[in-house]
């Protein structure tokens, strides 16, 4: 059985106690996990504020900062495949997916360490004569960062990778269920030769870690991907040490199809977009809206590709679905199925999970039209589409916006002015046209609404974890009067 431990303040520790992790192919422990309480938790968050203020970290340039993101990179680049396996063993995301995931990983890396020495400040015009005024961009400070149990070493790149180039320091709390690929990325930041204390790596549950990590009065930034829920707990934290937050908390993301549309392109893309990652994904596509005339055609093509896909343990490269990652996600899952198809939805295709081990659940497609279905308003995080059509433009808008998240939404049509229309009409953070799921470390990333606030990706994220000073310089060498001498 693996050990794993933490990583806190450029040491290899053990937590307080140690919980097991569990295989979700097989349903059985397969490694012991170091489990972070309060006590690991302050250690962490001073290391790091010793390391921001006090450390060498702290005297260096961000040319040289940038440097040793540059290395990082190169070194999940090396070592992709070993994390890719961890990820697969720990979480049941299969490994066609991971390795090509995490190999994408290095170039959000090796992005920020570009950007690193290009966060510019700014000289201020300013309406008064003999002052020069300057705003400095300066880290914001100690980042809290909680990732969420799928695609981690993603999750975390979008927080870490512009937090450093920005000169933050950070703990990130890897999710209890799979946090191996994450607690072994700490053996990567060690041999890239960042100071101790500047990335701390722990993990624990959500009461002992999650709280004590988000409520520590010197976290000055909480950055969180999860659900709205866990979300609501870390702001009402947050109110204890008045920190920043940026929440990126999934969907419910709508899938328009117009009678128009390549329909065999964009049922490849739905395919991707609801049954990849087992739809444990952010930014799942899970509510297709199809044009009346042809939703009979394309929901049969959509059958057939479903019922094709492939079922089966996550390290074979033939895999095309693995497990959930958790029981109790594959028991959510079943739930929320029964209870749709309670309420009048039509199963056109799966929806009973398999016999036998592991968290297996099959791609399932519901058919809710004229239904008002659970399945329509609540996240699954797993591979189940629901199905709705429409006659009119305006109606397809009205049912994708009918939801309280704004994340992700796709389009697809042939025709450009339509197109138009519907990028601007859409409330989501992401609206995708003729594709689906196309991500890049260059694109801001996030959402709306309960999807959360503040953007990953990008510019805008290196931004967020800064703060600006404002610098005021007197030029002239005349006496400043006395103000309380009249003249």
């Amino acid at each position: 059985m693996q050990r794993f431990q933490s990583y806190i303040d450029g040491e290899f520790v053990d937590g307080e106690a140690r919980f097991p992790s569990i295989d979700p192919a097989t349903g059985k422990i397969w490694a012991e996990m170091p489990e972070a309480r309060e006590s690991d938790v302050d250690r962490a968050v001073s290391a790091a504020e010793t390391a921001l203020y006090d450390g060498p970290w702290s005297k260096l340039t961000a040319t040289q900062r940038g440097k040793l993101l540059y290395k990082l990179a190169d070194l999940v680049a090396a070592n992709a495949q070993k994390l890719a396996e961890l990820e697969t063993r720990d979480t049941g995301k299969i490994i066609r997916e991971t390795s090509a995931q995490i190999a994408y990983v290095a170039d959000y890396y090796r992005y920020y360490a570009g950007l690193s020495d290009k966060i510019e400040g700014a000289y201020l015009p300013i309406d008064k004569q003999d002052m020069d005024v300057w705003l400095r961009r300066e880290p914001i400070g100690v980042v809290a960062m909680v990732v969420p149990w799928n695609s981690q070493l993603f999750l975390s790149a979008v927080k870490i990778g512009p937090a450093l180039a920005a000169g933050c320091t950070m703990v990130v709390k890897a999710s209890e269920d799979g946090p191996a690929p994450l607690l072994e990325f700490a053996r990567l930041v060690h041999e890239a030769g960042f100071p101790a204390g500047v990335v701390n790596i722990i993990t624990g549950f959500g009461p002992s870690c999650g709280s004590a990590l988000s409520r520590h009065p010197k976290v000055a930034h909480i950055a969180f991907t999860g659900g709205p829920e866990t979300a609501r707990h870390v702001v009402r934290n947050s109110a204890e040490n008045l920190a920043s937050t940026s929440l990126e908390l999934g969907g419910k993301s709508p899938f328009i199809v117009f009678a128009d549309a390549d329909l065999e392109s964009a049922a490849n893309a739905q395919v991707a977009g609801i049954f990849a990652a087992t739809g444990q994904s952010c930014v799942a596509g899970s509510r297709l809206i199809v044009e009346r005339n042809v939703k009979g055609k394309f929901l049969a093509m959509l059958k057939a590709k479903a019922e094709a896909i492939r079922i089966g343990i996550p390290s074979d490269m033939a895999t095309e679905v693995g497990p959930l990652a958790t029981k109790r996600q594959q028991d959510h899952v079943a739930a929320l199925v029964d209870r749709s198809v309670e309420s009048g939805a039509r199963l056109v295709t799966g929806g009973r999970r398999p016999d036998g081990d592991g968290f297996y659940f099959p791609p399932t497609i519901l058919d809710c039209d004229g239904v008002a279905s659970p399945s329509l308003a609540e996240e699954f995080f797993g591979p189940v589409l629901s199905v709705v059509s429409f006659e009119t433009e305006a109606e397809a808008l009205r049912l994708a916006n009918d939801t309280g998240y704004g994340l992700a939404s796709g389009v697809f049509t042939q025709n450009l002015t339509r197109a138009h229309r519907l990028m601007k009409g859409l409330r989501a953070g992401i609206v995708w046209v003729n594709t689906y799921r196309a991500v890049s470390p260059i694109a801001p990333f996030g959402g709306f609404g309960l999807s959360g606030h503040g953007r990953e990706g990008g510019l805008a994220a290196a931004l967020d974890y800064t703060r600006t000073k404002t610098i005021w310089l007197r030029t002239s060498d005349d006496l400043i009067p006395d103000p309380f001498v009249m003249r």
